[in-house]
């Protein structure tokens, strides 16, 4: 085995067993030469294969910093609710609403959510947290003509629940985008961004069976934490 290789190994269970936790900044590119008596350009290559991996990932002026390869996934194509997401992911989230007011669509509004002006709506910040850290903010839009009775109360459970349980309406299908954006103020004030300059921006307009739309949301995800996936067939 050569000498890049062993150094990837021996860097990779240190990471495995968390004598590198993630999110701490791995040793100067220097003192790992002295730790493992090589080249700078050996040590190079083993960090390019961590790199390649998923497990490191070098700040530009700051240094190389470990990554949390425990990512949770979700299916890109399915529409669900965070809260059944949660179930089977197996994973245990909790649900802060840091914001709950009503307010009037305006046009600046009505061009990033696709409600008419004037469409009262209920606005909604809720801040998901996993292993003590905040890694989603998801901000929503409710038509409040259609999804009646919303509060803090029922937006800390499931919305999804409450609107095919209690109000018995079908949900149909969504619309979906999704980029790499930016922080925004909320994102910054809000999670726990660790060494990270940038966020996923999951964006969704979802419409009741009969075509009309009653919700308007951006879920805004630490990149670290999240794989989206989908299973395709080609035609």
């Amino acid at each position: 085995m050569k000498k890049f290789e062993l150094i990837y190994n021996e860097l990779k269970q240190k990471i495995a067993n968390k004598s590198l936790p993630a999110g701490s900044k791995i040793p100067s590119e220097n003192q790992l030469c002295q730790d493992f008596n090589c080249s700078r350009g050996t040590l190079r290559k083993a960090l390019e294969l961590l790199a390649q991996d998923g497990l490191i990932n070098a700040q530009h002026g700051r240094g190389v910093f470990v990554l949390d390869h425990e990512q949770i996934t979700f299916s890109f194509g399915s529409l669900i609710s965070f809260a059944e997401a949660n179930q089977d992911s197996g994973s245990t989230f909790t649900t802060e609403v840091a914001l709950c007011r009503n307010l009037l669509c305006d046009a600046a509004l009505a061009s990033v959510t696709g409600f008419a002006a004037e469409t009262p709506l209920l606005k909604l910040l809720r801040l998901r947290t996993l292993n003590n850290e905040k890694i989603i903010a998801d901000l929503n839009y409710f038509n409040t003509n259609l999804i009646t009775g919303l509060n803090q109360d029922i937006a800390q459970k499931s919305i999804y629940h409450y609107i095919e349980s209690e109000l018995k309406l079908k949900i149909g299908f969504a619309r979906r985008s999704i980029e790499v954006c930016a922080p925004n103020d909320y994102d910054l004030k809000y999670l726990d961004l660790s060494q990270f300059n940038c966020v996923v921006v999951v964006k969704n307009w979802v419409y009741l069976a009969d075509g009309v739309l009653f919700e308007y949301t951006e879920s805004h995800h630490r990149p670290d934490k999240f794989v989206f996936t989908e299973f395709v067939r080609r035609r």
